[in-house]
Order: structure tokens, then sequence, then C-alpha cells
């Protein structure tokens, strides 16, 4: 009994470990305020860094994706669509994003949009 009790338990520590270890938007927004990044920047640093990045709208892609640039290069944007609807975002658009980086095994990297403000 014991030994099923103790498996029991290891099993949920590891399903429960992942969850424990994932950042808070609040932890990401206070990480991005110190990583003003360009995009050639944010495409070498590690999963879930919080970032801040300032360009321009290319275009959208399609559903939550768009496509983003700066002087260094471009990059998709994960934006919910609460995000981008209520800003009426297009392309052309100056904007400031705050996200965390999210890489791929099959396909590249991207960022995951937490807030989003139109740019001057």
């Amino acid at each position: 009994m014991q030994k099923i009790i103790l498996s029991l338990s290891c099993a949920a520590a590891l399903l429960i470990s992942p969850l424990a270890l994932a950042k808070s938007d609040q932890m990401l927004i206070q990480e991005a305020a110190k990583n003003r990044v360009t995009v050639a920047q944010a495409k070498t640093l590690k999963d879930e860094t919080g970032v801040t990045l300032t360009g321009k709208i290319v275009k959208h892609i399609s559903g939550d994706n768009f496509e983003f640039e700066d002087a260094s290069g471009s990059i998709v944007l994960d934006i919910d669509n609460d995000l981008w609807k209520a800003l009426q975002l297009k392309a052309g658009d100056k904007v400031k994003v705050i996200g965390e980086v999210d890489t791929h095994r099959t396909k590249p990297t991207d960022i995951e949009v937490i807030k989003l403000q139109r740019m001057p």
C-alpha cells in the first residue's frame, strides 16, 4: 500500500511541477521591462523569457497571428483577439509589445503577446 501511495505521489509531483514553474503574466511583465530587445535578439532567447519589442505590424497573417518587424528583422506575434480587436490593429501600425518568447521544435520562434500598445 505504501508503494502505491508513493508512486501516486511521485506521479502527481511530476504532473504539477511544470505548472508550478510557469510564470504569471505579472512576472513576465516585470521581466519584459528589463528586456527591451530587438526581433533578432528575441529569436535567440530562451522559451518563456519576458520581452518588450517596439516596431510595426506588417500584416495580419490569420486568426491571432500577425507579422511584426523592427530594423533587425521580423517575427510572428500571437495576439489574443481581445487585444488586437480592441485596438483595431492593422498593417502599418506602430506598436509596443510586451510578451513572452515561445520557442517550438518544428516552427520558428514567435512572441505570445500579453500587452499591446499603439505608438504615435
